[in-house]
């Protein structure tokens, strides 16, 4: 019993010291609880706020990233149908040039049209080389400052013609001599064009200037005759009497002119009389001969640009063979005359536009028939007629005024009735 009773006393003791640890420890309990109460509000209030504050900053960076845009140079605002469109300056060089870009190309488009974008090309080729030539005497018109013998005229114009042929030519990849199957229609073809030439020089040195234009345009009717027995093309009806239209036409242009200077030689004339007629005589001969050999040498110009597939070929063949002939005839037949600069200049702008406008002459004649081309050659006697009245240079006449009637309207009808079915 006493050791049961020591037992239980000291179990009471050890449980009352349990029980008295265990109420002091109670309070202990509730205060730490209390403080991790506090340290997870405090924990959660601080993650709440981490949390709002990074909202924030991502928001901000939102605004950002959509402010950044528009207000970068580099970037370019998206544009929707409900944002008004600014437009970056633009300097007046930048405008200017871009205007003149396009204006360029247009130029571009509408020539390579004209060479070879319709089925009407051929005829308008040769309308824009009569149109050129007309340009050519306008130009001789109002800035002649020099009077330059014929010889030497035509030597400054046969050297241009060859030297920008001949870049022409290498710059294209072509033979500068055309292939070997048309050599001898390009040199052929220097060769009468050449005699002709030479011809209408001593033909206006004898003849009257008025006189000597009717005789070069009889060459537009000897080209047609000649295509029919070299080329064998047909000629209709219709463009016999176009190409009659037109020459009658030039006719009343200079129909007081020859009127006036066709008289025969009278009973009492003197021997200067004489002997100026005999010169007439000559030259009328000469420059139908040099129609004649004109005419033919349009044949080698369609036979050897069809050949070739190259009408400048054609050019510089004449051209080559031009130029220093005529170079020879400038120091044997004529006294030389020191161009002053502008007359120089003047001159190499000639031979420039004479350049394209037998470029555009021999086009025309590859793609159509003689007798459609030659009708519309007329189209530069009309052009210089009507340029010379509106100038107010010449008192329009009746003769004048029914002359080009007449050649527009045939010119007109050639280019209404248009080229053949089939071009070749």
């Amino acid at each position: 019993m006493g050791s049961s009773g020591d037992s239980m006393m000291m179990m009471s003791v050890i449980a009352g010291g349990d029980a008295a640890d265990d109420v002091e420890s109670q309070p202990q309990q509730r205060q730490r609880s209390s403080h991790s109460l506090e340290l997870a509000a405090a924990t959660a209030r601080s993650i709440d706020e981490n949390d709002n504050s990074t909202r924030r900053n991502e928001s901000e960076d939102d605004d950002d990233d959509h402010i950044v845009p528009l207000l970068s140079h580099s970037q370019k605002p998206k544009i929707n149908i409900f944002s008004l469109s600014y437009s970056e300056p633009k300097s007046n060089r930048e405008q200017i040039t871009r205007l003149a870009e396009t204006e360029t190309s247009q130029f571009i488009l509408s020539i390579m049209w004209v060479w070879g974008g319709s089925r009407y090309s051929g005829l308008m080729c040769v309308a824009l080389s009569s149109f050129i030539y007309c340009m050519m005497e306008i130009l001789t018109d109002l800035f002649s400052v020099q009077p330059i013998p014929l010889f030497e005229i035509a030597f400054t114009r046969c050297t241009v013609m060859a030297i920008i042929s001949f870049v022409w030519l290498k710059k294209s990849g072509y033979p500068v001599f055309g292939p070997a199957n048309v050599r001898k229609l390009l040199a052929s073809r220097a060769l009468v064009g050449y005699i002709s030439l030479m011809s209408f020089i001593y033909c206006i040195q004898r003849l009257s200037l008025a006189e000597g234009i009717i005789l070069s345009f009889t060459t537009p009717i000897m080209a047609s005759v000649a295509a029919r027995f070299i080329l064998h093309e047909k000629i209709r009806i219709s463009e016999i009497g176009g190409l009659s239209c037109s020459f009658f036409g030039m006719l009343f242009i200079f129909r007081s002119i020859v009127i006036t200077q066709g008289g025969m030689v009278k009973v009492g004339q003197t021997s200067d009389s004489l002997v100026r007629e005999t010169d007439q005589t000559y030259g009328l001969v000469i420059g139908l001969f040099s129609s004649i050999l004109g005419g033919i040498s349009y044949c080698f110009i369609r036979a050897g640009a069809k050949a070739s597939d190259q009408p400048v070929l054609t050019v510089f063949s004449f051209a080559v063979f031009a130029s220093p002939l005529t170079a020879i005839c400038t120091f044997a037949f004529q006294e030389f005359v020191m161009p002053g600069f502008y007359s120089f200049i003047l001159m190499v702008i000639m031979g420039l536009l004479a350049l394209f406008a037998e470029i555009f002459l021999a086009r025309g004649l590859q793609l159509e028939k003689t007798s459609k081309i030659a009708n519309v050659l007329y189209l530069e006697g009309a052009l210089s007629q009507i340029w010379v009245m509106s100038s107010s240079r010449v008192v329009p006449s009746f003769g004048r005024v029914v002359g080009c009637l007449l050649i527009l309207a045939s010119v007109s009808f050639t280019l209404f009735v248009g080229p053949e079915k089939e071009v070749e």
